[in-house]
């Protein structure tokens, strides 16, 4: 299956990076398992150049990857490891790359020698391009407040927010600012914080900002404009998502589902669809609309970041030839235990269809109650399983006595025939 068809690419702490068709209902991972360390969890991720036609990945040790969708490999690996902490945020500028991590450092990465850089403070969050105006990124994080840098322009910020005022008891209100994003055809931005705020500033006309809700008691972690831009979706680390109306600043519908801490949540740019992904190490996509679980994929690590493809017109789209392989990562940290990801397709009825065919053929048999009695229970089913199936089968009142029977010795005794 060619990888450009992926309509999720999804990255994990374990350093695989994962592309999930949702129409077909595949998943394949693009890493080289056997070579994996806990250095190459993958904390930051962008579109290359053209636009998804290469997936950039930040690793927790400094290491930039690319990977070609048309190719399916990665073609790339660079250094940089600048600063300390891991990246909060990847980006591309004409043909250079943008990078931020922890510490503060955000470093423009030229084909020449001569890279810029910029100190915007410590303990960074979050760090975001403007798609209007590339060469502006918006940055954040706990005791950072907001500010706008132009990347081209080495002087300082171009807009730093100030705190709102202090609370009714006259204390200093916290800052931290665990995401933010430009809101398109404007310059005004939207940033969530781990006090569970959700804000809107417009540089234009003051620094505070011009709107200010409350999601929750749990801090947000992540956020994302819808296609309207006048609502957005916020994920908090109780696993809860609230679409939050920016016009009224009002609560409009949650979204249902989710069972761990949210790591990123992406909105499409023209569908009412949004994925989500985090710890529990399920992605999701909603239905913001119809709030109406579409997808749910088991993709067994725990996940930290993600892109969601702008192709629209899915039905339409070419589809993908061959089987895919996906293959089992090997995990010394908690292994969940839960219901199996995504079976291929036909799976599921070729194993009822085996379950049948056997249950059948011995039904035929002359002898059909020492037959279940002897053998059903030990190589075909379990009793829970048999009792559920004997309505699809047209047994006489003995043989179903006889059945019930058996159930009844195999529970109360435990013991198997």
């Amino acid at each position: 299956m060619a990888a450009r068809w992926n309509h999720v690419w999804v990255g994990t702490e374990t350093g695989i990076l994962k592309g999930v068709n949702l129409q077909q209902k595949r998943a394949t991972n693009y890493t080289n398992i056997s070579t994996l360390s806990r250095d190459q969890e993958i904390c930051a991720m962008c579109w290359g150049y053209p636009p998804e036609s290469e997936v950039l990945l930040g690793c927790l040790n400094g290491t930039v990857k690319v990977f070609s969708t048309e190719k399916e490999k990665f073609t790339e690996f660079r250094d940089c490891s600048r600063g300390e902490g891991p990246f909060r945020g990847l980006a591309t500028y004409d043909s250079s790359l943008i990078t931020c991590v922890e510490s503060g450092l955000l470093k423009v990465w030229k084909e020449q020698t001569d890279h810029a850089e910029l100190q915007v403070g410590p303990g960074v969050c979050r760090m975001r391009q403007q798609s209007d105006r590339m060469e502006r990124v918006a940055t954040g994080g706990k005791e950072n407040e907001l500010k706008v840098w132009d990347v081209q322009v080495s002087q300082g910020p171009v807009f730093t927010a100030k705190n709102v005022r202090n609370d009714w008891l006259d204390l200093r209100v916290p800052v931290w600012v665990r995401d933010v994003q430009f809101i398109p055809a404007s310059d005004k931005i939207v940033t969530c914080t781990g006090y569970s705020q959700v804000r809107v500033y417009d540089p234009n006309t003051q620094r505070r900002p011009v709107l200010q809700m409350t999601y929750g008691e749990y801090p947000l972690t992540a956020l994302s404009l819808m296609s309207d831009a006048n609502s957005v979706v916020v994920g908090n680390t109780h696993g809860e998502l609230a679409v939050l109306d920016l016009r009224k600043g009002k609560l409009l519908k949650c979204l249902k589902g989710q069972a761990g801490s949210v790591r990123d949540v992406q909105c499409h740019p023209s569908l009412p669809l949004v994925a989500s992904c985090g710890l529990d190490r399920f992605l999701r996509v909603h239905h913001v609309a119809e709030k109406r679980l579409l997808y749910k994929v088991y993709l067994k690590s725990q996940l930290s970041c993600l892109l969601f493809t702008s192709r629209d017109n899915w039905e339409a789209e070419e589809k993908p030839l061959g089987e895919v392989t996906v293959k089992e990562e090997e995990e010394d940290d908690d292994k969940y235990i839960g219901p199996k990801f995504l079976l291929a397709a036909g799976e599921r009825e070729l194993r009822e269809k085996d379950n049948d065919s056997k249950l059948t053929e011995c039904c035929k048999r002359d002898n059909t109650s020492k037959i279940l009695g002897n053998k059903l229970f030990s190589n075909v089913l379990l009793p829970e399983n048999l009792e559920n199936m004997i309505g699809n089968f047209k047994l006489n009142t003995k043989i179903i006595s006889d059945l019930l029977n058996h159930i009844g010795h195999w529970r109360n005794n435990k013991l198997t025939c």
